[in-house]
């Protein structure tokens, strides 16, 4: 796969991540509620609702009440008088938040089945009120609610005698449901039992609604129904039954929510109209506890209430005593009397103020999940970690602050728990795989260099990539080409086999001497090497380096021809060519090639010293520009001026002395010498004694007939040839 394809294929990536998100939006399970609705939970302790004085009471039978009236349950008798007090004070409704299922049990009737009286007691027994009577008396004169509690149990039934019919035991219905679309009531919330009261008190009440909540998993009630069904017809609920009483309404309207089957969009009483989730249910807004919401039971009973506090009000009776089992999680993280969970309700709704989570809300969150997951997933793969993570941090804030002020300015709840973990998810996954992609690209850099760079040069360029322009850039550098002479007799006079092995080891040495300088592999062409310094990074002293690396490369070349020739193996001499100058390096291979190399005319001069050596029978051929960036002391001795075909002007050239000394050499100082005289173009003996350059270089050659240097330049002054500018006629 080329590497185009790759990164075409790896852009697929962040939209495969957000289509996985928009999977897991929709199927929505148990661990993202739970997270949803610890976001949501957070929002109100961090703002929760301000508590205003609005008409709604909770007419509490608190430890105190119990205290002074005796422990629960109460005589029917003394709710009746609670009952009286109330409608005395002019409420608007009173709703029980508790189920009178069973008789009262102090009745006269119930305590003459108890005790064992006399006939003439039970007689006078027999003539007092029932106390069931006597609260179903009260109720008919108040605008009362009474409440009846739902379950998913085992189905209850009630017997028809006449029809000799078995029905579901279902509550009274003192209202009346009119669905505004389609099947509005599709969707809420199913229950096949219901604990009711009485049916004395029933049928002697103005509404009746159901208590039950439908908390979370977690416990917390988040949300209060204003419709509930039993056995699939709807049934109204304590809060809504309530707010309808007070109002004086008949009607409870159930409004669809645009599109087919959708469920609820809001319920409307009167002219309140309240927003609710599909399943008809109210997002509770919770206020700090206030005792200002609370009235004693007590105080009520004992006529120690001002009119104020209960004329025109919706009261809701029930107890926040601990020891009676009808305490709630709220989502402040405090626990509330049940009573006071659907007192909140009411005051949310005569104040207008509401939570909402619209029925927009999850193709808003969709949209903002696949945009942001796409964004960051992009950048992830196409920049560097700190931009992507920054890039991914922002992106974050802003879907948490967006989610925050949408609840705190506008009371909607979005869902940005489930966009903001698909978009880490993208960064993580996307981050992930781009290191994983440039740890590969580095081990290809790293395994390509390792054919032209010295290890620990592979090292720093993959460390700092930025310091390879692979497009090819102008850079002072130095070469050593290397060539070695005779080897195509010597492949002609012995086994192939052989001599490939005896190329392979001397090919090896020789680059392993370069890489121990941290030169740069150029090429190899057969038996030739060619070696850069200072590129594809820059070494100041990269001149030096040439020439010490020149001279390992001419030490070891002698030494292991030397022990084949031993062996009676032709091995031939190694001629090396040193230079330096301005060329152009970098890739010219393209992408599919990676062919890192110099161009320049530098790179040929080398080339060319390494063939003169054949002319001048030197071994190493070494510049002045190269000289120049090396010691004083390096020990070398001049060539000549030479000018190399195809060029006019003239490049100084050296020989570098070899530090094993020896091979028929004459001394260097006795060399410099008869060479100033052939610079001086001093031809002839002086007056004054003083030798001619020819003269000079022939008691050389005498003395020293193995230097070839001598003998090259005693051939050209005898030839007629003055001074040491030396004319190449031939590569």
């Amino acid at each position: 796969m080329t590497r185009q394809a790759r990164s075409r294929l790896l852009l697929l990536l962040p939209v495969a991540v957000a289509v996985c998100g928009l999977a897991l939006l929709s199927a929505d399970p148990l661990y993202l509620q739970t997270l949803r609705n610890g976001l949501f939970d957070q929002y109100q302790r961090w703002h929760p609702r301000a508590y205003q004085s609005v008409p709604v009471r909770v007419i509490d039978i608190d430890e105190a009440s119990l205290g002074r009236l005796g422990q629960w349950p109460w005589p029917r008798t003394r709710l009746a008088h609670l009952v009286d007090q109330l409608a005395a004070s002019g409420v608007a409704a009173i709703g029980f938040d508790m189920v009178f299922a069973e008789h009262d049990r102090t009745s006269p009737r119930a305590v003459m089945e108890l005790w064992e009286l006399e006939p003439a007691w039970r007689k006078t027994l027999a003539k007092l009120p029932d106390h069931d009577q006597v609260l179903a008396q009260s109720i008919g004169r108040a605008p009362v609610v009474l409440a009846f509690a739902l379950d998913r149990g085992a189905t209850q039934t009630a017997r028809n005698e006449s029809a000799g019919e078995e029905s579901v035991k279902a509550p009274a219905r003192t209202y009346r449901y009119i669905n505004v679309g389609d099947q509005p009531d599709r969707r809420l919330h199913d229950f096949t039992t219901a604990t009711i009261s009485l049916p004395l008190l029933e049928q002697a009440a103005q509404g009746n609604g159901a208590m039950s909540f439908v908390p979370d998993s977690d416990g917390v009630v988040r949300r209060v129904p204003l419709a509930l069904k039993i056995a699939g017809q709807p049934v109204s609920t304590l809060a809504t039954e309530v707010l309808r009483v007070g109002l004086g309404e008949r009607n409870i309207f159930l409004e669809a929510a645009e599109g087919k089957g959708t469920g609820l969009s809001g319920v409307r009483i009167g002219g309140a109209t309240i927003p609710t989730t599909a399943q008809g249910e109210m997002w509770v807004h919770y206020s700090e506890p206030v005792s200002d919401r609370y009235i004693p039971a007590w105080k009520v009973l004992a006529d120690q209430v001002p009119k104020a506090l209960l004329e025109g009000h919706l009261v809701l009776l029930g107890t926040s005593a601990p020891g009676l089992m009808d305490m709630r999680f709220s989502t402040l993280g405090r626990i509330i009397p049940g009573v006071e969970v659907h007192a909140q309700a009411l005051e949310q709704i005569l104040t207008g103020e509401y939570l909402q989570r619209p029925s927009w809300a999850r193709a808003l969150e969709a949209i903002v999940m696949v945009a942001c997951t796409l964004l960051i997933g992009f950048l992830s793969l196409r920049s560097g970690a700190l931009k992507a993570a920054v890039a991914s941090a922002l992106v974050l804030a802003a879907i948490m602050g967006g989610g925050w002020i949408a609840f705190r300015e506008y009371g909607l709840l979005l869902d940005t728990v489930t966009p903001a973990q698909v978009v880490l998810t993208a960064f993580v996954v996307c981050s992930l795989i781009h290191h994983w992609v440039s740890e590969r690209e580095q081990r290809w850099i790293k395994a390509a260099f390792s054919r032209y760079v010295s290890p620990n040069r592979v090292a720093h360029l993959v460390d700092n990539p930025s310091d390879i322009a692979l497009g090819g850039h102008r850079q002072t550098c130095s070469f050593i080409f290397t060539d070695l002479a005779g080897f195509t007799s010597l492949m002609e006079s012995i086994d192939a086999s052989d001599a490939v092995a005896l190329l392979n080891t001397y090919i090896d040495k020789m680059i392993a001497i370069a890489f121990r300088h941290e030169g740069t592999l150029d090429r190899i062409v057969g038996d030739a090497v060619a070696i850069m310094f200072s590129a594809p990074v820059p070494q100041p002293d990269h001149q030096a380096r040439a020439l010490a690396c020149g001279m390992e490369m001419e030490d070891f070349a002698s030494r292991y021809a030397e022990e084949l020739q031993a062996k009676g193996i032709g091995f031939g001499r190694t001629r090396i060519g040193i230079h330096s100058g301005d060329v152009i390096v970098g890739n010219f291979g393209g992408a599919a090639i990676f062919d890192y190399r110099a161009l320049g005319d530098a790179v040929n001069t080398a080339s060319r010293l390494e063939s003169v050596n054949k002319y001048l029978g030197t071994t190493v051929c070494i510049s002045e520009a190269t000289l120049a960036g090396c010691s004083e002391d390096v020990p070398v001795r001049p060539i000549g001026r030479l000018v190399l075909q195809g060029k006019r002007q003239a490049l100084k050239v050296y020989e570098p002395l070899s530090p094993r000394g020896g091979r028929g050499y004459a001394p260097e100082k006795e060399y410099r010498l008869a060479y100033e005289l052939m610079v001086q173009d001093v031809t002839e003996k002086g007056d004054d004694g003083t030798s001619s350059a020819l003269g000079a270089f022939r008691a050389l050659s005498e003395r020293y007939p193995d230097d070839q240097l001598v003998a090259l330049h005693l051939r050209r002054l005898s030839a007629g040839m003055r001074g040491d500018l030396i004319v190449m006629s031939e590569k």
